[in-house]
């Protein structure tokens, strides 16, 4: 039978011993089943000199789906008809393979999809370009001339104590015109880092490359991140520095950001790119389409209708909060932000703090974690799904009460 996803999908392992679906239409290509019940698509040809060979093409969905394994075991056969000889080739490749050459590789495959991320989505340009930075960053210069095939656990452990030391630290040129990225080290970014070391090892696991990821094992330290929460006497300097800088001269859409972010608990990124399209003021929530988990609705309080309710819409500009210059959306807060800071005393503290301040506020409410998890728009968990899918009047009514009590503490004298 011709071998398809449906076909892959119905497959069972035999008790004790590989077991192989051969496709009817494309001879050689075939899937072989494991007894552990793992599906790893082969191909079989033969060499112009008669040799019989069988090829690994890779897992199923990690990352191989079946057309794209059809499609791979075809250039197989082309390239032997052709007088190749692709498994020695994909020897000889493995043997010479760098981290370097792997990491181009990885981000190859995570361009076109083949590589899924969050959710079983594939990776986001943001995300994409976050790998980016830490394998240029940090990866390659410490282990890109290095073979794959050569590494081991104690290679990742001295590669994630010299992240943390911050042997990698610097400033980087960026591609923008005179941009520079501060590079850092410590133990998040060394945890953070080693984090995608193991996913690209994992690529090269499923590639055939290696056969065993030697970051797995490996000690790493908690990543740093820490849960902020903001108490009332916080949350009034806070608003006081807002206030302040909006009466000296601050951009319009950096107050109503900050604000924003304040009273929704949403993403930097939710805010700054929200577009008209995705404001339902009517049902009280925001409904995105790009989030870190995909499409998602967010109820918003009254507080936080208010203030979109307060911005005029301009003719030709989608986004809410629209550059200051040009017809992009607004990114102009780093200095505001910067300034709100200093004078509120918060040392330490980014944009993101406000969303784990928002849940802090929700918890101190006696909200359940579905509800705060609805709240914040996160999508794991069938109550919160249930949340997501369908809006009730309770959730909205949480969004208005964690909002209410925000805003009170920021204006309070």
């Amino acid at each position: 039978m011709k071998l398809t996803k449906r076909i892959v999908d119905q497959a069972a392992p035999e008790p004790d011993r590989d077991a192989f679906i051969w496709c009817s239409e494309l001879t050689g290509f075939g899937l072989k089943i494991t007894p552990a019940g793992a599906k790893i698509y082969v191909i079989a040809y033969r060499t112009t000199a008669g040799q019989r060979r069988r090829l690994t093409i890779g897992k199923h969905l990690q990352p191989w789906t079946c057309d794209q394994a059809r499609t791979r075991a075809f250039e197989v056969l082309r390239e032997a008809a052709l007088g190749g000889d692709p498994l020695e080739e994909k020897a000889t490749d493995k043997a010479a393979l760098t981290v370097e050459q792997l990491c181009d590789r990885y981000l190859t495959a995570c361009e076109q999809g083949l590589i899924l991320g969050k959710g079983g989505r594939p990776k986001k340009v943001s995300t994409l370009a976050t790998d980016r930075g830490r394998i240029k960053r940090h990866i390659l210069p410490l282990l890109g001339k290095k073979k794959v095939k050569d590494l081991t656990a104690t290679d990742v452990t001295r590669f994630l104590r010299s992240v943390a030391v911050g042997e990698t630290a610097g400033r980087a040129k960026t591609e923008k015109l005179r941009g520079v990225a501060i590079v850092e080290g410590g133990r998040g970014t060394a945890t953070r880092t080693t984090g995608l070391l193991g996913g690209i090892l994992s690529f090269a696991l499923s590639e055939g490359i290696i056969e065993r990821n030697p970051v797995h094992g490996v000690k790493r330290p908690a990543d740093g991140r820490r849960l902020v929460r903001l108490d009332a006497a916080e949350y009034g300097r806070f608003g006081r520095a807002l206030m302040a800088i909006e009466e000296a001269g601050a951009s319009w859409q950096a107050v109503a950001c900050l604000w924003l972010l304040a009273l929704t608990g949403c993403r930097r990124g939710e805010i700054q790119k929200l577009k008209w399209s995705e404001v339902d003021l009517e049902g009280h929530c925001l409904r995105l389409s790009d989030s870190k988990e995909g499409a998602s609705i967010r109820p918003l309080g009254l507080p936080a209708l208010e203030i979109l309710a307060s911005i005029e819409k301009r003719d030709g500009f989608p986004f809410v909060l629209p550059a200051i210059r040009g017809s992009g959306a607004f990114d102009g807060l780093t200095r505001p932000w910067a300034e709100v800071v200093r004078n509120a005393d918060l040392p330490s503290f980014t944009p993101h703090g406000l969303r784990h301040a928002f849940a802090s506020v929700a918890a101190d409410l006696e909200y359940s974690e579905p509800t705060i998890a609805a709240l914040l728009g996160h999508t794991s968990g069938g109550v919160t799904r249930r949340y997501i899918h369908k809006l009730d009047s309770a959730l909205i009514a949480a969004a208005d009460r964690v909002a209410d009590r925000i805003r009170g503490f920021m204006i309070a004298l």
